[in-house]
């Protein structure tokens, strides 16, 4: 990026930054009486106490409370189970109140696929500033790199003018896009691999880019650490990207046994969306049309086929929507998971793809996806063993986010925090 041109852009978010107004203060915490999911073993802990101090959990402890850190807040869970905070790997969620209704479904991270105008950059930023309180910890892809880049893309990028009008083809456009992209600091490079599902006019199985141009995705990201993500429904495009070395398919409606044997052996994550593709199938929520009806009827049946698969031949599987959190939106990754749950996965299977093995692929394994001193205070509390009912991560009760309570449902937690 030009000097002059990346001075404005930190100028212009000087300006948003400023004005925010200052980072909510957290407030130390304590949990008693509580049934701690051990997603890691498998196991739940009972009558636990954990305290939470400086958004980070300090200690998870057998018995009552001791040493209790000064104006901590107290709250006795009433033997209820405090699970990891959920991990959503695909999502498009672009505004402040798109980010509200994740965290309030129990979603403390989430990893963006795809936004205009790097509009997930900047609530990336202003989540880690602290000033995008009611926010998941937010991962940022920006734009997709595919063939016929955004309009938006090249209002941002006017160094890319040559492209404009044109495909982003070959080595030498595909290498300045991914620049472009990791000039603006994407945690993630997104690609489509093959064409869009959820348009009514394209074919999800058409493959875009040869293993070729995606290997050289691969190669421009990976030297500066940032993996690649792709889209891919069909078969013969969604192998080429596993042998360009992607990170992770994100869909994979149609993949055949014979890459998701490969797959398994690389170590590449399948990212299936399977409850957003039942989204088609249905009235409402984020696709309400006849032709993408239509489809959906007749890919909901394959991807259950290729999810099952890739369970059975040992490939990881990440927990994701697809959605935009919007205010017509009615699928929540709860709702994957029931989904994975079907493919024959476990309960405790299915909660690991949107906690371990979630937080694995989106490299924040260090700090977030299980319960342990030291890792962020990220935690939903629900009301039955999720071990035993998957369901009932649908009814969260408690959300809390870096060491702050985002949601309160119910009566038992007696009188809410002070702000």
């Amino acid at each position: 990026m030009p000097a002059r041109t990346r001075l404005r852009y930190l100028l212009a978010l000087l300006v948003v930054l400023l004005a925010v107004p200052a980072p909510a203060a957290t407030q130390d915490l304590v949990l008693t009486n509580a049934r701690v999911v051990d997603v890691v073993e498998g196991t739940v802990l009972e009558g636990r106490t954990v305290v939470v101090a400086d958004g980070r959990i300090e200690g998870i402890t057998e018995g009552p409370a001791t040493g209790v850190p000064s104006g901590a807040r107290v709250v006795d869970v009433g033997g209820m189970y405090l699970a990891p905070g959920l991990i959503d790997g695909h999502v498009h969620a672009t505004s402040a109140d798109q980010a509200r209704r994740a965290l309030l479904s129990g979603v403390t991270t989430m990893r963006s696929m795809g936004a205009d105008h790097y509009a997930d950059v900047g609530l990336r930023e202003l989540q880690r500033a602290g000033h995008l309180v009611e926010s998941p910890e937010v991962l940022a892809a920006g734009y997709h790199v595919r063939p016929p880049a955004a309009e938006a893309f090249f209002q941002d990028h006017p160094e890319m003018g040559r492209w404009y009008g044109e495909e982003i083809r070959g080595e030498e456009a595909i290498r300045a896009m991914v620049q472009a992209l990791l000039s603006r600091d994407v945690d993630f490079i997104k690609t489509n691999a093959t064409e869009r599902a959820g348009l009514p006019e394209t074919d999800p199985r058409k493959q875009f880019y040869s293993r070729e141009e995606m290997a050289v995705m691969v190669e421009e990201a990976s030297a500066q650490g940032v993996g690649v993500a792709a889209h891919a429904h069909g078969d013969e495009g969604g192998r080429a990207a596993v042998e360009a070395g992607v990170r992770s398919i994100e869909h994979g409606t149609y993949l055949g046994e014979e890459t998701l044997t490969l797959m398994a052996e690389r170590g590449t994550y399948l990212v299936p969306t399977i409850a957003i593709v039942r989204d088609l199938t249905i009235p409402g929520g984020d696709y309400d049309n006849a032709v993408l009806n239509i489809r959906g009827r007749h890919m909901l049946p394959r991807i259950l086929e290729t999810a099952a698969a890739a369970h059975r031949l040992g490939v990881p599987i990440v927990a994701a929507t697809d959605t935009g959190y919007g205010p017509n939106s009615t699928t929540t990754l709860a709702h994957e998971l029931l989904e994975l749950e079907r493919v024959g996965m476990s309960p405790l299977e299915a909660l690991r793809a949107a906690t371990t093995t979630a937080a694995e692929l989106l490299g924040v394994d260090d700090h977030t996806g299980h319960l342990a001193p030291g890792m962020e205070a990220d935690f939903i509390v629900l009301e039955r063993n999720p071990l035993e009912d998957i369901g009932v991560v649908q009814d969260v009760l408690m959300v809390v986010s870096d060491g702050r309570v985002a949601v309160q449902r119910g009566d038992w937690f007696g009188e809410p925090p002070v702000s």
